[in-house]
């Protein structure tokens, strides 16, 4: 881990703080740049937008397709608090990050190396490096506060 890849997950957590303060999941991402320079980011928003795929990760890529102009983020680096779901998983190979940093696994959803690892499986066409467990007790915290202030 760089200390790009660092300093983006304090981002990402300053983001999952936000998250959770607006009564949404918290979970935070940047997107890196090749030289390891943020170019966007997200939070969840799926309880603000009523949009299902408003997960940090989503909301993170599509700035980050913006701000480079194309669908095409070969090279970037994705960091976010918690290991990505399917749906963002999918994403994230169809935008061809080639780089997952991320926070808290998910025995529940994960998709990066918990339940399932689509973003290394070798039977698809395009794989992402994955580095896991980064902050992952500030994260889980985090997610662990939330939830337990809900119950």
């Amino acid at each position: 881990m760089s200390d790009d890849d660092a300093s983006a997950m304090r981002r990402a957590l300053a983001l999952a703080v936000e998250a959770a303060a607006a009564s949404e999941i918290p979970v935070g991402a940047v997107v890196l740049d090749p030289e390891g320079r943020v170019i966007a980011e997200g939070r969840n928003t799926r309880e603000a937008t009523h949009d299902p795929t408003g997960h940090a990760e989503i909301e993170a890529m599509r700035g980050a397709a913006a701000a480079v102009g194309s669908w095409n983020l070969e090279g970037h680096t994705l960091v976010v608090t918690l290991e990505p779901c399917i749906m963002c998983a999918g994403a994230i190979l169809q935008a061809r990050i080639s780089r997952v940093v991320f926070g808290a696994w998910d025995d529940k959803a994960g998709a990066a190396g918990s339940l399932y690892d689509l973003l290394r499986d070798r039977r698809l066409p395009y794989r992402a490096e994955v580095i896991g467990g980064v902050e992952a007790e500030e994260s889980t915290a985090l997610l662990r506060a939330f939830f337990a202030q809900r119950r």
